[in-house]
């Protein structure tokens, strides 16, 4: 599956970010490199703020998975040509609700696994017929193409403030 082409609002930063052509094999690599990246760092590290009132590692990983949750979600109602529009998230109340500080990083890891692989599989059962259908969710209109590539740039994005920001 091709990456997304278009403007797609807020989503237009994250699938700017994806330069694999295609996305199924982009979101299984992304896995294999990111798993053994987060193993190797220390719980000090990930329970490290870069400034007061931002997240850790770990609440950031739990972000990422309940993102990519939420936007498979809508990717999925809009291939079954769903035209509910869907409303918005508030991540900063997902993430103070996830108590990911507290939970083990093999946990949210294992989390991380599954979720993507249930990604994948959504991903690689999208037909052509379905895949540039255009829903509205959070007030833009949004193909699930659109995010299946926003999720893989998504990360992409906080993988690079962890790199920039967080190790030290």
């Amino acid at each position: 599956m091709e990456k997304a082409v278009g403007t797609f609002g807020y989503l237009d930063n994250y699938i700017g970010k994806v330069t694999d052509h295609d996305i199924i094999v982009g979101l299984e690599r992304q896995l294999n490199e990111t798993i053994p990246f987060v193993e190797s760092l220390s719980e000090e590290q990930l329970l490290f703020r870069y400034a007061e009132g931002k997240w850790n590692i770990k609440e950031l990983l739990v972000h990422l998975i309940d993102a990519e949750r939420v936007f498979a979600y809508r990717a999925l109602r809009f291939a079954r040509l769903d035209t509910t529009p869907l409303p918005g998230y508030d991540e900063d109340v997902f993430v103070k609700n996830s108590y990911a500080s507290h939970r083990p990083i093999s946990e949210i890891l294992n989390e991380m696994r599954t979720v993507r692989g249930s990604t994948i599989a959504l991903a690689k059962s999208l037909s052509a017929h379905v895949i540039d259908v255009v829903g509205n969710a959070n007030g833009m209109q949004v193909t699930p193409r659109a995010y299946l590539t926003a999720i893989l740039g998504h990360e992409i994005h906080h993988l690079q403030i962890i790199r920039e920001r967080y190790i030290l």
